[in-house]
């Protein structure tokens, strides 16, 4: 996305929108220093918001099932609020604990 439109689009959701108001100021500092290191996220991905957000776009997806195989269904069936909640509460005391991911079809050259 160009600064331009970026710049737009957080403009006229000041107010209404506080998830892309985030990631236009996230953008913004970004681009005023490349070299800057981003060390406390963590805050960020733990608000509500951010993660609603992300579970509309995994539902607009389609998304697959993940390590856990836990299908789009059965989040819904057991309440988004109830699972955004949870890892809210998991993320914040430092609890949640990602299952690790398999690798496929990845294979190391040898140089």
């Amino acid at each position: 996305m160009s600064a331009g439109r970026a710049s737009s689009a957080a403009l006229g959701s000041r107010g209404r929108d506080p998830v892309r108001a985030l990631q236009h100021a996230l953008y913004r500092a970004a681009k005023a220093d490349p070299g800057r290191r981003f060390h406390a996220l963590m805050d960020k991905v733990c608000r509500r918001d951010v993660l609603r957000r992300a579970w509309v776009a995994v539902r607009n997806n389609d998304g697959a099932p993940g390590i856990d195989k836990t299908t789009l269904a059965e989040v819904e069936e057991y309440g988004i609020d109830r699972l955004l909640g949870e890892l809210v509460d998991e993320l914040e005391m430092r609890w949640y604990r990602p299952l690790l991911a398999r690798r496929a079809g990845l294979r190391q050259s040898r140089l």
